[in-house]
């Protein structure tokens, strides 16, 4: 009984669709995040003498440090998009798409 249903879920096309989309969403998120922390690994490697720029006269705090922040806060944000994403709509398709397989 759960292969036929499987084999059902599979043949659907909307589920194939669906395992497009969920799968491309999530590469490019992983891309984003990557992206947003090699890019600042690269700074730190390449460019130190940025990073190490005093903010502003008389502050004591380099411009890395709300950078690096900056890249923490971000990855967070989008983990925070991605997973409202997958609660939302995602999770919504995969239950319909089990509905259907079981008519």
């Amino acid at each position: 009984m759960a292969a036929d249903l499987y084999a059902k879920i599979r043949a659907n096309p909307r589920y194939q669709e669906f395992v497009s989309v969920r799968s491309r969403y999530s590469i490019i998120m992983s891309v984003i995040g990557a992206l947003a922390y090699y890019g600042f690994i690269g700074l730190v490697a390449y460019d130190k003498s940025f990073l190490a720029q005093k903010i502003g006269e008389g502050y004591t705090m380099s411009i890395g440090i709300p950078i690096g922040v900056g890249v923490i806060l971000f990855t967070i944000i989008i983990t925070w998009i991605y997973v409202r994403r997958a609660n939302s709509e995602f999770d919504d398709t995969n239950a319909e798409i089990i509905r259907e397989a079981q008519k």
